[in-house]
């Protein structure tokens, strides 16, 4: 897949510039206020708002707002307990907290003219390290250095500890890089389909008529995306989340 493609006219349009990040404040460095911390500050006030608004209600019978709002706090709710146990209600607003910023950074990049913090590794794997060091926190505040046992299952043969220990620490190690990654992965992938589509209707469609109906194929192509897309950032948040809540139950109960 090339990150770039010729126009016609002889520019190049590159399908990865849509992730470089554009400095919003005169500060340099590690202060620099890009967009993609403009978008986290803009989703973060949209769930505030959407939780805000949505419980101020209180009707029997809730409208919209009050029942997205509700439906939310259920869903994730229901997931941690499910998934982690009765221990799960400590971990609630963590893992809603989580799974929204992780929703709104997809959801928000699909709005033209936006820009996805969850396409950068750099967000991505913050989130994935954050998770594993709460999850370690977790399981050492609660079963102290029992919790190493955990890398050497119960029942084992001892001999095969050189073989097993290693590969259990190798496979605890790797749990954010493939949350970091496959997060990552599916936002860019999908954005640069998007523009490598929108590349073709332009090219397509400014050359004759017959080029003009030829476009409406990646045309659609590109609508049929947008709705892929939306299952995509849904579904990838929930992932994002539910793996969460299943290294905090490895943590909680040690198995």
């Amino acid at each position: 897949m090339p990150p770039a493609v010729e126009h016609s006219s002889g520019h190049a349009i590159d399908a990865l510039s849509q992730f470089n990040l554009v400095a919003l404040s005169p500060m340099g460095g590690v202060l620099t206020f890009t967009q993609a911390n403009l978008l986290m500050v803009i989703g973060s006030a949209l769930v505030l708002a959407l939780l805000y608004f949505g419980s101020r209600p209180s009707a029997v019978v809730p409208g919209r707002l009050q029942a997205a709002a509700e439906l939310s706090y259920d869903l994730i709710y229901k997931m941690t307990s499910d998934t982690i146990g009765a221990e799960g209600r400590e971990f609630f607003p963590f893992i809603f907290t989580l799974f929204f910023f992780v929703l709104m950074g997809n959801l928000l990049g699909l709005v033209p003219f936006s820009f996805t913090y969850t396409s950068h590794i750099a967000v991505t794997a913050a989130l994935a390290v954050m998770v594993i060091v709460l999850v370690t926190i977790v399981a050492l505040a609660r079963h102290g250095l029992k919790f190493f046992t955990y890398f050497f299952p119960a029942g084992a043969p001892v001999f095969l500890a050189p073989l097993i220990v290693p590969i259990e620490i190798i496979s605890y190690l790797s749990r954010p890089v493939s949350l970091s990654i496959r997060l990552f992965a599916n936002m860019v992938a999908g954005h640069v389909m998007f523009a490598v589509f929108a590349t073709f209707v332009v090219m397509m469609g400014g050359h004759s008529i017959i080029g003009a109906f030829a476009a409406i194929g990646p045309l659609a192509v590109n609508v049929a995306l947008m709705g892929f897309e939306l299952l995509v950032a849904a579904l990838q948040a929930y992932v994002f989340a539910i793996l969460t809540c299943i290294y905090l139950h490895d943590a909680v109960h040690l198995h």
